[in-house]
Parts: C-alpha cells; sequence; structure tokens
C-alpha cells in the first residue's frame, strides 16, 4: 500500500514529519517503524523526516511490512467477502461464530478463517478486526489490512463517521416508535460475561426506530438500532431496559 502527496506551491510545512502527521495523520509509533524501514520517500529518494520540502516535491509512504501472526491457528472457513481492496476485508458473519479466537474457540473464531484466507493469498500481516459484533449476531465485521488503515477507522469511530447500524428483532410492540436510550451500562455483579443498567456504567447510546410490527402468532417488532456507542450486548441491554415501561 502507498500514500502519495505532492506539496503545491501554496503549501508550506516546517519538514516531511509535519507534512506526514498533517496530511496523513501517521501515528508517532507508525511512523518510527516507517523511519527506520526507509519506507518514506521524497521524489523517489528515501528522506528522513526532518527534510525540508520544496513546491512541487512528491512525498510517498510504502506501508508493507510483514508481520507475525501466528498466534491465531489457521482454520479453512466459507467466508461471505462482501468487498475486498489493498486496505481492508469486509466480511459478511453468520450468526454462531465469534469475531475474536478465545478458551472455547480457539480454532472456529471468524479470525481464523481470515487468518486462513491471508496465508491463501500469502498476506502475511496481523489480523485487525476494526468492529465487533457479539458469536450470536449476524453483520457486518471490517478487517484493516495494515495498522494505519486500523488508525484510520478507529479515527471514524471516535468521530462518529463510522457508524454501526443493526436490525433487531423484539418480542412486544414499542409505544414510541422513534426515540433515543441513553442508559449506562455496566457488567452485572459476578459476571464477566453479563451487563446491566447501572448509573456507574459507561455511557451507552442507541438511536432505534421502529420498522414493522408482526403477529407470528405473538406480537414482534423489527427495530432499526444506530449505535452512538458501542458497549458490550449494547442492543440486548437496551431493549431489556425499555421493555418495562415501553413494550406493550
Amino acid at each position: 500500500m502507498k500514500l502519495t502527496y505532492t506539496l503545491s506551491s501554496k503549501e508550506h510545512y516546517t519538514n516531511l514529519k509535519e507534512l506526514l502527521k498533517v496530511q496523513f495523520l501517521i501515528s508517532d509509533r507508525l511512523l518510527l517503524k516507517l523511519k527506520k524501514a526507509n519506507k518514506i520517500f521524497v521524489n523517489s529518494k528515501v528522506a528522513p523526516i526532518y527534510t525540508t520540502l520544496k513546491p512541487n516535491d512528491t512525498i510517498e509512504v510504502i506501508i508493507d511490512f510483514e508481520e507475525d501472526n501466528s498466534n491465531i491457528v489457521p482454520t479453512k472457513m466459507n467466508l461471505k467477502i462482501i468487498y475486498e481492496d489493498a486496505a481492508y476485508l469486509i466480511i459478511n458473519k453468520p450468526a454462531g461464530i465469534p469475531v475474536h479466537p478465545s478458551m472455547d474457540h480457539y480454532q472456529d473464531s471468524l479470525s481464523n478463517g481470515v487468518k486462513y484466507y491471508f496465508d491463501s493469498i500469502g498476506l502475511h500481516k496481523k489480523i485487525r478486526p476494526v468492529n465487533r459484533i457479539d458469536k450470536d449476531t449476524s453483520g457486518i465485521v471490517v478487517f484493516a489490512k495494515n495498522e494505519y488503515i486500523q488508525e484510520c477507522f478507529i479515527r471514524q469511530m471516535k468521530s462518529h463517521i463510522f457508524e454501526k447500524e443493526y436490525i433487531a428483532i423484539c418480542s412486544g410492540t414499542l409505544k414510541q416508535k422513534i426515540g433515543v436510550i441513553n442508559a449506562p451500562i455496566a457488567r452485572k455483579e459476578n459476571s464477566i460475561i453479563e451487563r446491566c443498567i447501572h448509573d456507574d456504567g459507561d455511557v451507552a447510546i442507541t438511536h432505534y426506530e421502529v420498522l414493522d410490527e408482526i403477529i407470528c402468532p405473538t406480537p414482534y417488532s423489527i427495530i432499526r438500532c444506530k449505535l452512538e456507542t458501542g458497549r458490550t450486548h449494547q442492543i440486548r441491554v437496551h431493549m431489556q431496559h425499555i421493555r418495562s415501561f415501553s413494550f406493550g
């Protein structure tokens, strides 16, 4: 992957480092790696980060580090790839598969499948899922193919450019068809998995809209949820929270 920028006659930067920080938003950690590996160029020549720049200089950054990903066992899977390019991979994850390996899912997580796929195409990169969804939730998971792209997605999440939207099926019907749930979420006492609403929990905000209501034979609601935050089990906890006073 290559980042390229040509300096115009109207621009002025103190040095190459300043341009890299302003134009590419490269972190100090990644900048150090690029510097040590001689991956930064000005007019096709390796350049120190304190190089003085001139108008029409072309700056290139090559991000092609090989990385050790042997910490994840490769497992062949029928991955449902929605989109892929040099920067990231988008997969439609089915329900029943966790995103990350764990003690109970050491070889059958989505990351294990991505590791096998990366090996098959000769891509020696760490497995970097950008977003996480629960094991029993189906949906899109994005994998960054390098550290720089992962940093870009993290910035987008913090500024809410990267939006998370889900479709949930809930028992009952909501009296208020559109709304915002702003209720802090914390771990349940004596549990490392379960979550609950608690005054001392982390801020959690869910925007929701009822799309449809179905009777089969009991009533169900199909609800679109847009997450402003990404707490563990946020949708389940928030839907259960408003159920007590909103569901009919």
